[in-house]
């Protein structure tokens, strides 16, 4: 699963990848400083895998993890195929949620692709371009079906009546994630169209040192803007904490985060937000050998969970057994839990819940 950094050029993407993933993304004060895709598999902070390392000693801990990619600045006219945009919509479809990076800060020896700071104007600038591609995919589609409808096909009729519904959307100016459809028609009609404007989006204000903890104006107008979105506003001193992030002591980063009033690096928040708009959760397994962290979609079946581990732990599954995260650091051991009678044993309909502790037993 990855979720795609987006934003106008020399908004602070790249920095701000560097600060997620550790990796050095090339960022520099002038525009389409990235061109291609920089990729980072980032370890989602969790504070439960740390307790269960402690309670079970493992020889090893693997964390869990979300892909995040650094996409190339788009500009006015990207749906035309202006500046890089054809190669940026085309990263941005490959990827599963947004993270869009406003600029929310002034300062004059940072250029500003536009010339002046206005996060609504970017803001409207990122919309429109992938609202336009997106209505370029819908007309384009709606032209088949139109002539499969012509024929009297039923299901051809029903889907360009959606589709028109679609396409009135987006002429006004609106994503197709604030479109209200029933699920049925959902599946069958948008899903495949992959349509950028389509994906969950959080908007990450990139602020200076002062706002990092109580945001600015800059940031006031963007959360009142999304507000209708019921979108996720992320306020981030990008630039600060790659400074946090070039320090090695963990000590001195944790003071440099009080001096500043956080109590965590916000690119921690950021990450764990991402893999909540991803719609994801995390299941654990834990023995001496490891203790390990699962990403599963929210929602999964046991069997589905299983899957994840291997896919023969899903074809043969026959049933979990299940600790509740929070039983397991009460009771501070599986044998004790199991003494105190709070292992349960579910079948292939139980719902995974996040944190739970599994084991799984099948047979291929």
């Amino acid at each position: 699963m990855k979720a795609g950094i987006v934003g106008l050029p020399n908004v602070g993407k790249s920095t701000l990848f560097n600060c997620l993933s550790n990796a050095k993304a090339q960022s520099a004060n002038f525009p389409f400083c990235t061109i291609e895709p920089n990729i980072g598999v980032v370890n989602v902070p969790d504070p439960r895998i740390s307790n269960l390392e402690g309670l079970v000693r493992p020889e090893r801990v693997v964390p869990a993890t979300v892909e995040i990619v650094d996409i190339a600045g788009l500009v006015k006219g990207a749906s035309k195929g202006e500046g890089l945009g054809n190669q940026f919509l085309g990263n941005i479809r490959e990827t599963d949620a947004i993270l869009h990076v406003l600029r929310c800060f002034d300062n004059d020896n940072i250029v500003h692709v536009d010339g002046s700071v206005d996060p609504l104007r970017d803001k409207d600038t990122i919309d429109m371009e992938l609202q336009l591609k997106d209505l370029e995919t819908v007309e384009k589609k709606l032209e088949k079906v139109k002539r499969t409808a012509k024929t009297g096909n039923k299901e051809a009729q029903k889907e360009a009546a959606v589709l028109e519904t679609i396409k009135a959307h987006l002429e006004a100016s609106a994503s197709v994630r604030s479109l209200e459809l029933s699920e049925d028609d959902y599946t069958a009609f948008v899903k495949p169209l992959q349509c950028i404007t389509a994906k969950p989006v959080m908007y990450v204000c990139n602020v200076d040192e002062k706002a990092a903890v109580s945001g600015n104006n800059y940031v006031d107008q963007v959360k009142q803007a999304v507000a209708p979105e019921n979108a996720e506003v992320l306020v981030l001193a990008v630039g600060t904490e790659a400074e946090i992030n070039e320090l090695d002591d963990f000590e001195e980063r944790q003071l440099f985060l009080e001096d500043i009033g956080l109590e965590e690096p916000g690119s921690a928040k950021l990450i764990r937000s991402a893999y909540k708009l991803l719609k994801l959760q995390t299941y654990f397994t834990a023995g001496v050998k490891e203790v390990r962290a699962w990403t599963i979609p929210i929602g999964s079946l046991a069997p589905q969970a299983a899957g994840v581990i291997h896919t023969d732990f899903e074809k043969g599954f026959i049933r979990a057994e299940v600790i509740a995260y929070n039983d397991y650091v009460e009771f501070g051991s599986e044998a004790k839990v199991k003494e105190a009678g709070k292992m349960r044993v579910e079948g292939k309909n139980y719902t995974v819940k996040d944190g739970d502790v599994v084991h799984f037993l099948f047979n291929v």
